[in-house]
């Protein structure tokens, strides 16, 4: 069965294109998607390397958390530490600390961990309108961290009610509720949503104790998940020329996972340990309408993130503060010869050590982003920024993309980049380290593609291919009981994607990335980096019922052992789900989902759990 699993989702993404939107039914072309992560509003089509996760794909595949939609993004790689652990992202075969996540355009990396990444394990699909995906060096456009690219998700805009009630396999318990309400002058509207879950052992029972002597376990220790978020929106138009809007976001979660009870052999093993998390965000915005066909935005925003763990293994707790303020002055529109937007940045990061000390890191930048037109076919985009930081030398970053349509269907697009990572505040002030500190140079990036796209006369298939190229450079490693820069990485491979409408109701979204990631220093593969991962859909909507069947498969994978340093293979595999959905009427629905159809045994990081066959029922209420 897992070879089946695994050559049909080989097949069904062996080819596409990137930055695929909802297709249509009809067979008639659809207007270019709009995106708002390029700062400079574009279009999909004319945007290298960007890709699109809808409202419609979120509630078609019925996805709870942002890590299930991310699986079927070419270029991603997504590890969880079991069901319900740390979940982190690699792009583009760069280090999870490398992807920049943006929410409703705030920076929500962790200034408080070591590296500085995001963990998107709890953060649930409820309150979210669209992800958007950017690969590639982004960095002038958004600042340091957005090596391997950036993931900017905008939360949903509701005019009406709509609820969800669902529950299942470990005790699974969800439900969500959205109030809004729209108008010509304004918006408001509210969501919360709350889960839990009795879960599975984090640490693998299944395949992995009896490897070191320990007795195999039929359940292991479950680990669960308490998870409640609370999110507010407004908007108001208090003049023909001015736009007020705001908006704020409280996340509590408290997720039981295992880890190290034994300081001798230091394996991981089931323990009673906890990680819990709190988190708020805030913004507040005004967009003016100027003359000449200027627009200014002025924003406010806040981010707070309280997290740690309790157990056997040992307490710990940290606490990160971010503020940006941030200025950008704009001038033309899609279909605009030329188009332009220049901005100022103020951030400010502040978080505690290990120590129980605290430490901050800022940084003032200027940025530019041009785009020009010169016939229909040719779309010519370049950004260029400077980010002046307090506590080390100033670093300019640019990149240039380009895209033209040669006839027959066909686009070419290409683009080359640079980026950066600044020291994190935990590299900068050496903590955990037992050796003299030395002083840090930001890590470097250059990354370029050249890619192909083509599109059918009836706009039913899309398809193509895109080649790319990422090197990191001074890469912070920790080596000697200190931070360094010493690494040099390199990824090279392809994305290739397809979207299709079929008939019949019909449709088909598949992509499939090819990588090879080494480390160049030491000629090894980079860790959690498979080589190839494949992720493809089959859709089908009828006049009530609707279905969606997900296929995914990641090859073996370079991994650490159970000590968390030793270097181990983590096998491959190849899992299904299936999603099905029944009108009641045009607002009610019934919902039911199967998650790993063929109860494959894996994991997606060596050593941790993953669940094995599980299903959900539930009711949906859309406005």
């Amino acid at each position: 069965m897992k070879t089946i699993i695994a050559v049909a989702s080989l097949g069904l993404a062996a080819f596409g294109t990137t930055g695929m939107a909802q297709a249509e039914t009809a067979a008639t072309p659809v207007q270019d998607v709009v995106i708002t992560a390029t700062r400079l509003t574009a279009g999909l089509s004319v945007t290298p390397s960007a890709y699109l996760i809808d409202r419609i794909d979120i509630d078609a595949r019925q996805l709870t958390f942002a890590s299930q939609a991310l699986q079927s993004v070419p270029g991603l790689s997504v590890f969880s530490n079991g069901l319900f652990g740390v979940t982190s992202v690699r792009q583009r075969g760069a280090g999870s600390d490398k992807t920049l996540v943006l929410i409703d355009g705030i920076a929500v990396n962790d200034p408080s961990q070591p590296q500085g990444s995001f963990d998107f394990a709890n953060f649930g699909m409820d309150n979210v309108q669209r992800i958007e995906v950017l690969s590639g060096p982004q960095t002038s456009l958004w600042g340091s961290d957005a090596i391997g690219g950036v993931i900017s998700i905008t939360s949903l805009d509701i005019d009406g009610a709509r609820a969800s009630l669902e529950g299942g396999s470990f005790g699974t318990l969800y439900g969500a509720l959205a109030l809004g309400r729209t108008t010509d002058r304004g918006a408001l509207g509210i969501t919360a949503s709350a889960s839990r879950s009795d879960g599975i052992s984090a640490a693998d029972s299944r395949n992995v104790y009896t490897a070191y002597g320990f007795p195999k376990l039929h359940n292991g220790e479950k680990d669960g998940l308490l998870d409640r978020s609370f999110a507010a929106r407004a908007r108001h138009q208090l003049t023909d020329a001015v736009q007020i809007d705001a908006s704020v976001r409280y996340d509590n979660s408290k997720i039981d996972i295992d880890g190290y009870p034994s300081a001798t052999t230091y394996v991981l093993a089931d323990t009673k340990d906890a990680y819990k998390s709190t988190s708020y965000l805030g913004q507040a915005r005004a967009l003016i309408d100027g003359p000449y066909g200027l627009r200014s935005e002025v924003n406010f925003s806040g981010y707070k993130l309280d997290r740690g763990a309790t157990g056997e293994s040992g307490d710990y707790g940290y606490t990160a503060h971010s503020t940006t303020v941030r200025w950008t002055i704009s001038k033309g529109g899609l279909d605009d010869k030329v188009s332009v937007l220049a901005g100022l940045e103020r951030l400010g990061n502040r978080a505690t050590l290990s120590t129980g000390a605290n430490a901050d890191r800022g940084d003032s930048s200027s940025f530019m982003v041009v785009r020009i037109r010169p016939v229909s076919a040719l779309t010519i985009t370049a950004s260029e920024r400077y980010d002046a930081y307090d506590h080390m030398t100033g670093v300019s970053t640019g990149r240039i993309a380009g895209t033209v349509a040669v006839g027959g269907g066909l686009t070419l697009q290409a683009s080359t980049g640079q980026g950066f990572k600044t020291p994190s505040i935990s590299e900068m002030a050496c903590d955990f380290c037992y050796a003299t500190a030395v002083s840090l140079r930001p890590e470097f990036a250059r990354g370029h593609e050249a890619g192909l796209t083509w599109r059918s006369p009836n706009g039913r298939v899309t398809a193509g291919i895109t080649a790319f190229e990422l090197n990191v450079r001074d890469q912070i490693t920790y080596s000697n009981l200190r931070y360094i820069n010493l690494a040099h990485a390199r990824s090279r491979g392809t994305e290739s994607t397809l979207q299709a409408v079929l008939g019949g109701g019909f449709r088909l979204k598949g992509a499939f990335t090819r990588i090879n990631a080494i480390d160049v220093t030491s000629g090894k593969p980079q860790l959690r980096a498979p080589k190839s991962v494949a992720a493809a859909t089959l859709y089908w909507q009828g006049s009530k019922a609707n279905m969606a069947l997900s296929l995914r498969t990641q090859s073996r994978q370079a991994d650490t052992d159970l000590n968390g340093y030793s270097p181990m293979t983590r096998p491959g595999y190849a899992v299904a789900d299936l999603a099905w959905g029944y009108a009641l009427s045009d607002k009610v629905s019934l919902t039911a989902r199967i998650e790993n159809l063929a109860d494959t045994t894996y994991q997606q990081a060596y050593g941790f759990g993953a669940p094995g066959r599980a299903g959900y029922f539930g009711l949906k209420l859309k406005p």
